[in-house]
């Protein structure tokens, strides 16, 4: 009796460990089930594409920001032949009167453009990075163009105000948002109602067009992402060499 007492008192140790030792994996698993199927809108991942930030939106890798350094390219004198800027802005449909926001705005290249098209509307010319507000300011006093007003963005909201504008434009920089539902979240309700949203990328389809893959976006997940948001697929012209422009609506009140 005695040697079975001995016996049974490590078996007994050990059972309890395999016991304990389930117990943390079932509770670990719940755990990891638990954030499996939270809502989590983002998704941060250590091994990713070195042009993008690790993180992860509907499937899509964010990718990083161009700097204000680059604002000599988004400037460069062949801009307008590569990308037709002229053909951009001439479909946009836009109306004298119109008030529209140039989200992403950079140096305001296309800003200035558009602003000759609504000479009794405006543009408001937004951007996150606080040196490119400066180029804006710069460019505003050299082109002596009134109706373009810079507004200092933050990562997750256009700081613009509530139903004011007719058209918000959106050139090559969605796909480079940090935080793309909240930001659109904030466009929505700077749209008024039947207002429109243009989203330009470059085509994500087409493996050939000579830009890193995370910069350019296909229709499919432009469509995705902004219907996540309530905005209504209207129209995409392919008028562009290398571009998509997409025409999103926001729904009118009833």
């Amino acid at each position: 009796m005695k040697k079975a007492a001995q016996l049974i008192k490590p078996l007994t140790v050990i059972i309890l460990t395999i016991i304990c030792l389930f117990s943390q994996t079932a509770c670990t698993a719940a755990q990891a089930n638990k954030i499996v199927g939270s809502d989590t809108i983002y998704q941060q991942r250590t091994v990713h594409n070195p042009d993008g930030i690790g993180k992860f939106y509907m499937g899509r890798e964010i990718a990083q920001v161009m700097g204000y350094e680059g604002a000599g390219w988004l400037e460069r004198p062949s801009r307008g032949m590569e990308e037709k800027s002229a053909r951009l802005v001439n479909n946009l449909d836009l109306k004298p009167t119109d008030i529209v926001a140039d989200i992403g705005a950079g140096t305001g290249y296309f800003s200035f453009r558009i602003a000759n098209l609504v000479p009794e509307g405006k543009v408001f010319a937004v951007d996150v990075q606080p040196e490119m507000i400066n180029f804006l300011e710069l460019n505003k006093k050299e082109k002596n163009i009134t109706n373009v007003e810079p507004v200092l963005g933050s990562f997750d909201n256009p700081n613009l105000p509530e139903n004011s504008v007719d058209l918000v434009v959106m050139v090559d920089a969605y796909h480079e948002f940090a935080y793309p539902r909240e930001m659109m979240e904030g466009i929505v309700k700077a749209l008024k109602p039947g207002g429109r949203a243009v989203s330009i990328e470059y085509r994500g389809e087409n493996p050939m067009i000579p830009i890193k893959g995370l910069h350019k976006m296909t229709q499919k997940q432009v469509k995705k992402e902004m219907a996540a948001v309530g905005l209504v697929w209207k129209e995409t012209k392919d008028m562009l060499p290398q571009q998509h422009l997409m025409v999103f609506e926001k729904q009118s009140q009833v």
